[in-house]
């Protein structure tokens, strides 16, 4: 995958499995294949529970939010803050974080300090005003965006206000690593 070799310490935010749900699997599939490419490294997971009882999870989540305590956002970044991780990989879809269309989310964003890459799993042509103001905060708040597919590009950037540059989709990042 061709990661620099000094990072260490890398956390990734979402739904986690056992929870049944995509951003789960990926979430669990892309830690797990960081994880594999970093074996000095440490990868964390960050939990967010959609059930006061939460999942049973395995030993790499450390920490959960509970999805409608904006506390516990808070309490997040500052976890990872002062466990000195590196760099947050954070997957968004509205639905998954609190507050309207996941606001809660931008809480932790402010807080943690650390570059912040934004995995876009649902980039929406038509936002509405509150869904549009997230992904205007996203863009702040974030280093890096990810999106799933080529074509969703332009509606991310349009989405968020942001500069092309800062975005990137799997399907590129794909053809770079075949040509390495």
């Amino acid at each position: 995958m061709g990661l620099p070799s000094n990072t260490n310490h890398i956390a990734f935010l979402g739904d986690y499995v056992p929870r049944r749900c995509g951003i789960a699997t990926f979430t669990a599939d892309i830690c797990e294949s960081v994880a594999a490419e970093l074996p000095d490294g440490q990868c964390i997971v960050g939990s967010v529970n959609d059930r006061p009882e939460g999942y049973d999870y395995p030993e790499r989540v450390r920490f959960e939010i509970d999805e409608q305590d904006l506390d516990s956002y808070r309490r997040a970044a500052e976890f990872l803050n002062i466990n000195n991780v590196e760099v947050v990989s954070v997957q968004h879809e509205f639905g998954i974080y609190g507050g309207p269309a996941g606001s809660h989310l931008l809480e932790f964003l402010r807080a943690v300090r650390m570059p912040v890459v934004t995995t876009l799993h649902t980039v929406l042509s038509e936002p509405n005003e509150d869904q549009r103001e997230v992904m205007k905060q996203l863009d702040l708040l974030s280093n890096r965006f990810v999106v799933m597919a080529e074509r969703a590009l332009p509606l991310a950037v349009y989405a968020a206000s942001s500069s092309v540059g800062r975005a990137t989709s799997l399907d590129q990042i794909d053809g770079e690593l075949e040509r390495l």
